[in-house]
């Protein structure tokens, strides 16, 4: 059973875009889930956020590297938490996702709006 989980999310936004979003996000999910951690840490180096979560006596890391084009979330669990590493991947993927949403609705309006006389 691993341990490891990636998730990567193709964007348009640019780096500094989907930076922006990203460390928007995280605020908000430290926000939303303070009371259902012990501990939460989020750190930059350039355009690599290192997170760091303590709940229920575990410890989940992750470092997200924000591209020009790709959100890549490399996430290590503590063995008790990969038996459901499944449900943590899919909240990761939805969460990345919803993140970055605007930029392909964006493009999409922008398509359509060029086609239309």
């Amino acid at each position: 059973m691993s341990n490891a989980i990636t998730v990567t999310v193709p964007h348009n936004l640019g780096v500094d875009a989907a930076k922006a979003r990203v460390a928007e996000q995280l605020t908000k999910m430290q926000r939303d889930y303070v009371d259902k951690v012990a501990h939460s840490e989020v750190a930059w180096d350039g355009d690599v956020a290192t997170v760091r979560v303590s709940a229920v006596g575990q410890a989940a890391t992750a470092q997200i590297t924000v591209l020009k084009d790709l959100l890549r979330i490399d996430v290590q669990l503590p063995w008790l938490l990969a038996a459901i590493s499944g449900k943590i991947q899919q909240f990761v993927t939805h969460n990345a996702n919803e993140t970055l949403r605007l930029s392909q609705e964006a493009k999409n309006d922008s398509s359509a709006a060029r086609k239309t006389p």
